[in-house]
């Protein structure tokens, strides 16, 4: 796993509950310890970052340890912010006749759904652009896979929305040469605002497709339906031609327990530890038994750092 540490984004993703935060945090402090610089963002709105560093995160950049800058994205608040930055750039596009109706329908459009995840993409599109040179790695601590999945897409559905707002705008514009604003000859502010807004998200898309840029590791246990839900997550991600650069299994039995429940347990396991070898042959992995304590604090965090930058052989660690 240490070819993780020569990306410059990584996402790391799974069902909920098979510690893609630990993994996440143990990776963000291996890189640290090399020297390199490392955002770590938190997506998830469990927002568990913080309780296993035993340090707050907070909405904005704030050191959590030596080279690990931290953030906790809020999707409620990112959400608002979102809405009021709307309000603003509208503002500036529009007469004060037409604004009190501009705003009244940007009010009606924010309470929908789906709004918090275009804020939450704003903002984590708005970290890869303006933070892609200022840190040697930015890790992304993903929602669930499913949440994670339709974040990932949004860079194309927002490119579809945005192209169709500047193609009425465009024909509005020709049909309306009575504007002062066309006959002054000066461009279109809104054009202008839609076409930063496109370029923004081109630059993000292409991030997340630029193979030896980022990378999305994938994090799971040997059960069935985390099984099943990598698998799928593996396609869509392949079809997306966003790049899986490893998968980490998490929380392997530790060997030479007795008792009826662990042979069970074990039995169980060895079935679908072959599953995951057979159907994921294809990406690195490193598997990680499971820690006679819960991991949190820097203490058992580097423990597991160690494990994650050691030897990536594909065998059972710890």
């Amino acid at each position: 796993m240490r070819d993780l540490l020569k990306k410059r984004i990584l996402f790391f993703g799974g069902k909920g509950g098979v510690g893609k935060t630990t993994c996440a945090s143990a990776l963000a402090l291996a890189a640290a310890k090399t020297g390199k610089r490392v955002l770590l963002v938190s997506t998830d709105p469990a927002h568990s970052t913080s309780d296993i560093f035993e340090r707050l995160f907070s909405r904005e950049e704030a050191e959590v340890y030596p080279g690990i800058i931290g953030i906790e994205i809020d999707a409620d608040f990112e959400a608002r912010r979102y809405i009021e930055t709307v309000k603003n750039q509208i503002a500036k596009l529009f007469s004060p006749s037409v604004l009190k109706e501009a705003e009244r329908q940007i009010e009606l459009v924010s309470t929908m759904p789906g709004v918090e995840e275009v804020a939450l993409f704003d903002r984590m599109g708005d970290l890869i652009v303006r933070c892609a040179d200022s840190y040697d790695l930015i890790i992304f601590d993903t929602a669930p896979t499913g949440h994670t999945m339709r974040l990932l897409r949004m860079p194309e559905l927002m490119s579809s929305w945005i192209e169709a707002l500047s193609k009425r705008r465009k024909n509005l514009i020709t049909l309306n040469r009575t504007l002062e604003r066309e006959g002054s000859g000066e461009p279109d502010p809104i054009l202008t605002t839609l076409e930063r807004r496109k370029e923004k998200l081109e630059l993000v898309r292409a991030r997340l497709m630029q193979h030896n840029f980022t990378g999305f590791v994938l994090v799971l246990v040997p059960e069935r339906l985390p099984i099943e839900e990598s698998a799928r997550a593996a396609g869509t991600l392949r079809d997306s031609n966003v790049n899986v650069c490893g998968i980490i299994v998490n929380r392997i039995l530790p060997e030479n327990l007795n008792g009826s429940f662990y042979e069970a347990r074990r039995k169980q396991e060895q079935i679908y530890s072959e599953e995951i070898r057979r159907r994921f042959a294809e990406y690195p992995s490193i598997w990680i038994r499971q820690f006679e304590t819960d991991i949190y604090g820097i203490k058992n965090l580097e423990r597991l750092s160690e494990m994650l930058a050691g030897p990536n052989d594909g065998a059972p660690l710890g």
